[in-house]
């Protein structure tokens, strides 16, 4: 007798490297597909959906305690259909899913997210790790799923009423009323007030251990400043706050101060030893929060960590093919964190005495050790304390740093390296190729505009096809329908790359994205966008959300990608549908503004359009323009250089000189550096 599909593992062809971690299981895993799904309603069975990342250290752990345990993987293969799934292919799943948990257990949900659905997909349990044998007051995973066939079996009708209802809360969620009217500045300030009340004065950040960058709350407290700067009174306080806990961070265990970026997250509250993985999306959205206080204080501290941000993802995550790797897993085969661990002898097995001196002092290894035996560097002691310690200029120790940091790297790069997840997402290639201009362009940084060219070429070459974008890519096979991460994000990487390197094709491309966002994405009814497409699969719930989380939500991304496109080309419907984006989520904005920090960029510049900047100047005069036109941190201004015949709306073709435009009004051209200066400082 023959097995069926849904009788062996199937996870061998997939594309995802957490999917393929999971094939030599015993469990009969299979991908969310309709073969799995159609075995459920035909055999009556349960769903087991476990869904995690190739860098989830519990995903690992769950997966080594139970799903390679053949007496686990025999019940699991009795009882359910097991549906394994990649949070970072699927996050529709994910995001629907999550929620499920919340709902059903009153608390977050995270990873391993194992969520136990009837045959309909509707959720009935849910959990996240389970231990292979109870402990510390939590249940094994035989246990839970034994219970769960047996509630299942025995209690139908309650099962069938609490999945009406769950089905009930869930269209709720996503749906909005689109009768509010465009918050006003009150919102900003309501955010402001918020994130001032959660802030950490001693150690940075918001809220307790576990402790995450939070990089979209930091890039509003910088635009907030920012537009208070214009004012009699500027808000220091939200640079501080900005500033005080990137500073923190990069100064910290959280930072890799030997090979650059920032790992997930801190397990306490100081920063000090951080969840070992490694997020392409978190370092991206980093990166420019730094090139952003560089800007807005002059301290070249941050253009250092944004450089190296920056250079760690060409070294270690960049793909042959020009995009960009997702994650690196947290443990290797001798455990968390190995990795990235020191000893002082192995210091000064790879230094010479004085370098050796130096890193041993700066990153505290002559202090206890922090993390198992061993230490995991953070900075001890700033370089003006270690000049004075060692009678050396700084300068002089600075070189020195840097030799001993090149060399610790390479003695480092010889250790057994933690996986890298190399797929590549639409999306977080998106934030990084931002990223990578934005820096590329303010820090002057060529280097990192060339690699932004790169991956937009990869982006383009292998993950549009037929006028929209696929979700992910790996070796060569490009898969799923594009969420709108994908499209949103993209627009706005096209517009700061094209802000960093003109290019006419870029512009059409872009075009074109807005369009896929309000075709296939946009509530026609009360506006906003879904996360899934019209034409998406059918789900329990088509998700709709305003709220960020370790990503910039993708409402608040296409509202002010949107408006600034429709800035850049002279098209109003682009305009009109951020506005409606916006007021889609003024309900949000209301409860918890600080929780929508994305969709508040965009209110801040639907409230004051962004002011546009056009230079059409000869190459060998273009430098002293840009000089002008980038001379302060002004996060709302969009500065262009167009060919001297390229045509853009607003702009005549052919004229040499200057333009700033401030939404639907353009002040005289200005014919030389100088007069742009004076039309900047001209306050609308």
């Amino acid at each position: 007798m023959s097995s069926t599909p849904t009788q062996i593992n199937r996870l061998a062809d997939a594309t995802s490297p957490y999917l393929r971690q999971h094939a030599d299981n015993p469990v009969h895993w299979q991908p969310w597909d309709e073969t799995a799904l159609a075995a459920a309603r035909d055999e009556g069975k349960l769903i087991l959906l476990s869904i995690g990342y190739s860098a989830c250290h519990w995903c690992h752990v769950m997966a080594h305690e139970s799903f390679e345990d053949a007496q686990i993987a025999a019940q699991m293969n009795r009882d359910f259909i097991n549906i394994k799934v990649d949070r970072e292919e699927r996050p529709d799943l994910d995001r629907i899913y999550q929620t499920a948990h919340q709902l059903l257990t009153g608390r977050g949900g995270g990873w391993p997210l194992t969520v136990f659905l009837t045959p309909d997909q509707l959720p009935f349990f849910a959990g996240t790790y389970f231990p292979r044998q109870g402990r510390q007051g939590m249940p094994g995973f035989d246990a839970v799923m034994e219970r769960v066939v047996e509630v299942y079996r025995d209690r139908p009708e309650e099962i069938h009423e609490q999945n009406a209802d769950m089905q009930q809360v869930l269209e709720r969620l996503a749906a909005v009323s689109g009768e509010a009217e465009l918050p006003g500045r009150e919102a900003l300030e309501d955010a402001r007030l918020q994130l001032g009340e959660r802030f950490d004065p001693a150690f940075g950040g918001f809220g307790s251990a576990p402790k995450f960058p939070q990089p979209v709350a930091l890039n509003r407290l910088l635009r907030h400043y920012a537009r208070s700067e214009r004012s009699v009174d500027a808000d220091r306080g939200a640079l501080h706050m900005a500033c005080h806990t990137l500073r923190r961070m990069a100064l910290g265990g959280l930072y890799d101060q030997v090979g650059g970026g920032f790992a997930r997250y801190s397990v306490d509250g100081e920063w000090m030893i951080p969840h070992f993985e490694k997020m392409l999306s978190d370092n991206a959205l980093l990166m420019s929060v730094a090139t952003d206080a560089h800007r807005a204080t002059g301290d070249r501290f941050f253009r250092r960590i944004a450089r190296e941000t920056g250079e760690w993802a060409l070294r270690e995550m960049r793909l042959p093919e020009g995009g960009f790797a997702t994650s690196l897993d947290a443990d290797t085969s001798e455990g968390e964190g190995v990795f990235y661990l020191w000893t002082p002898d192995e210091v000064r097995d790879v230094l010479d005495a004085d370098e050796a001196e130096l890193v041993i002092l700066r990153l505290g290894l002559d202090e206890k050790p922090n993390f198992e035996g061993r230490w995991h560097p953070q900075v001890h002691m700033a370089f003006s304390e270690l000049a004075k310690r060692l009678q050396t200029p700084r300068d002089g120790l600075v070189q020195r740093w840097q030799s001993a940091q090149a060399k610790l790297r390479k003695a480092r790069d010889e250790r057994e390296r933690p996986g890298r997840d190399d797929k590549a997402l639409t999306a977080w290639n998106a934030l990084m190729i931002r990223g990578l201009a934005r820096a590329g362009r303010l820090l002057g940084l060529p280097e990192f505009i060339d690699a932004a060219e790169a991956a937009e070429q990869f982006v383009h070459q292998h993950l549009w096809r037929d006028g929209r974008l696929l979700a992910s890519w790996r070796a060569g096979q490009a898969d799923l329908p594009g969420y709108l991460d994908d499209h949103a994000f993209m627009l706005d990487a096209l517009i700061e790359l094209q802000q960093a390197r003109w290019d006419s094709q870029r512009m059409a491309w872009a075009t074109r994205l807005g369009d896929v966002l309000l075709e296939q994405f946009e509530d026609p009814r009360v506006g906003g966008f879904f996360f899934t497409a019209a034409d998406h699969e059918s789900l329990i719930q088509r998700p709709r959300t305003f709220t960020d989380d370790a990503l910039p939500s993708g409402n608040g991304i296409a509202a002010l990608a949107l408006n600034r496109l429709a800035c850049l080309v002279g098209e109003p419907r682009y305009s009109k549908a951020a506005e409606r984006a916006v007021r889609a989520g003024a309900e949000q904005l209301e409860q918890t503004a600080a929780a929508q920090c994305a969709l508040l960029d965009a209110l801040d510049e639907l409230i004051e359009p962004p002011e546009v900047v056009v230079v059409r100047a000869d190459d060998n005069a273009l430098e002293h323009w840009m000089e002008v036109a980038n001379a302060a941190y002004q996060p709302n201004r969009l500065v262009f250089t167009p060919p001297v015949n390229a045509p853009l709306a607003s702009t005549p073709a052919g004229e040499t000189g200057a333009w700033v435009c401030r939404g639907h009004t353009c002040l005289p051209k200005a014919a030389t550096p100088t007069e742009l200066a004076d039309r900047l400082t001209d306050t609308p």
